[in-house]
């Protein structure tokens, strides 16, 4: 029986597509949009091996697309009709078993069959990122550190694609807040292949998490050849390159990389890339730029995909579009619309639902409170869920426009004890962040204390100051 490069077989598959199974899974292990040809490949020249039938299902579901998932669960149902998993090698049922999960809507499911399955076989690389993605996509943290660390032993340092491994262990410690460990691991990823892009979006992640914008936009600086153009995360690199930008206050650098990287005529219009290009613009609203135009055109590119229930986090994204743009009355439609999909009997087995229910609809609806200056709601909203707000997925830099929402209406409703609490835990784990210390200024200019209110601006100012090149980029 054919084995692909990690030494597995490859059930029901021949040389020739094993080949093109290693081909696609070092696509995917870097992100590259060749992996899709590549499973076409192999499903051409094995249509009925299970590994190739789960990887296709893989990738419908990971985009986070409604149709992308619905293709491939039309597809995959046809492969599985009249199949009796119980004949098939353990490894193979179990991926095809997860596969199953994901094309159902149970996140949670897939990905405890691919960590069971990663257990048994630390070296199934498709099945270690697949795993690693589902973590993210639900906010699980601890997982998208452990489930890659708990198999690195199992890969020989000389190995070709341990340094992808590292990559993508370097961002689940930097989600557990091991932040040194982080960047030395993705250094390490990035010695092996400069062209890494999931360790310097994971090396990106540290210094966004400890507000050193000036070396992390070095950072991506010295590395954009190898980061801005063939792969899936370059407008999310651009996305954390923006956010250093408004650290430093250079907006008119963020809405640079925004008209020509995250959102302009020319884009695809794919939900991972407009909830970057919404996150950024509702940073600067939050700041009082007003961006109406760029905010129609964006809940416009959200309209146009009328997207069913399917994941919370995009519709957050959404809403916060409709809301930016003015737009109450669709994203009131959105709302609605999920709520009575949580009535639907079907939709209490999926992993969005509990997403939706506890997490999406509160934080859809503290967006719209917000665009209506209903500071208290919004508080009274995000007050008591933002220690839960992983649960919708995304990471901590994603999510941070919610807890940054959370304190500016906290600001503007003087509810100054949470303001405090809240400018207190950011300061303490970001000491070097503007934006941090331009909040406690404001916090005190409301409490009547001139002096403290100086000394904050004057911290926030030289740092920002600090934070600029000299040929006046970020």
């Amino acid at each position: 029986m054919p084995t692909d490069r990690y030494g597995h077989d490859l059930y029901d598959g021949t040389a020739e597509a094993a080949g093109h199974l290693d081909r696609a899974v070092a696509h995917l292990l870097f992100l590259r949009p060749e992996v899709a040809g590549a499973v076409e490949d192999l499903l051409a020249t094995a249509p009925t091996a299970p590994v190739g039938q789960a990887f296709a299902a893989y990738l419908g579901v990971l985009g986070t697309e409604p149709a992308d998932a619905a293709a491939a669960r039309r597809r995959f149902e046809a492969f599985t009709a009249g199949l009796d998993t119980t004949r098939l090698p353990p490894r193979e049922r179990m991926h095809t078993a997860a596969a199953a999960h994901l094309l159902a809507g149970d996140l949670k499911g897939g990905s405890a069959v691919l960590e069971e399955l990663t257990v048994a076989h630390p070296r199934d690389a498709l099945a270690l990122f697949v795993g690693h993605q589902l973590d993210f996509l639900t906010g699980d943290a601890t997982r998208l550190r452990d489930r890659v660390g708990g198999a690195l032993s199992a890969w020989p340092r000389e190995d070709p694609h341990r340094g992808p491994l590292l990559g993508m262990y370097a961002f689940g410690l930097e989600e557990c807040g091991h932040y040194e460990h982080a960047r030395e691991t993705g250094a390490a990823a990035l010695e092996r292949n400069p062209r890494d892009v999931w360790a310097t979006h994971a090396v990106a992640h540290t210094y966004e998490m400890q507000g050193r914008f000036a070396e992390g936009a070095a950072f991506l600086e010295a590395r954009t050849g190898h980061w801005s153009g063939g792969n899936f995360l370059t407008v999310h690199t651009w996305w954390h390159y923006a956010l250093y930008a408004l650290e430093a206050g250079r907006p008119d650098r963020a809405l640079a990389v925004y008209d020509t990287s995250l959102h302009h005529a020319d884009s695809r219009g794919l939900a991972m890339e407009l909830l970057d290009a919404a996150a950024l613009l509702w940073r600067l609203r939050l700041a009082g730029s007003d961006q109406s135009g760029r905010w129609s055109a964006l809940a416009d590119a959200w309209a146009a995909r009328a997207d069913p229930p399917f994941y919370a986090f995009n519709d957050v994204h959404a809403v916060m579009a409709y809301a930016g743009a003015g737009r109450i009355a669709e994203a009131q439609r959105l709302i609605a619309g999920r709520r009575r999909w949580l009535a639907e009997p079907a939709a209490g087995a999926l992993t969005n639902h509990a997403m939706t229910a506890e997490i999406g609809l509160p934080v859809c609806e503290a967006l719209v409170a917000h665009a209506r200056e209903d500071h208290d709601t919004v508080v009274d909203l995000l007050w008591p869920l933002r220690r839960r707000l992983h649960e919708a997925g995304g990471s901590h830099a994603q999510r941070d426009a919610i807890q940054q929402t959370l304190l500016e209406s906290a600001l503007r409703a003087a509810r100054h004890p949470i303001a405090r609490t809240l400018i207190s835990e950011r300061t303490a784990l970001r000491p070097d962040s503007p934006f941090n210390w331009a909040a406690r200024a404001r916090l005190a200019d409301a409490l009547g204390e001139p002096a403290e209110a100086a000394a904050a601006r004057a911290r926030a100012t030289g740092l920002r100051v600090k934070g600029v090149h000299p040929a006046g980029h970020v």
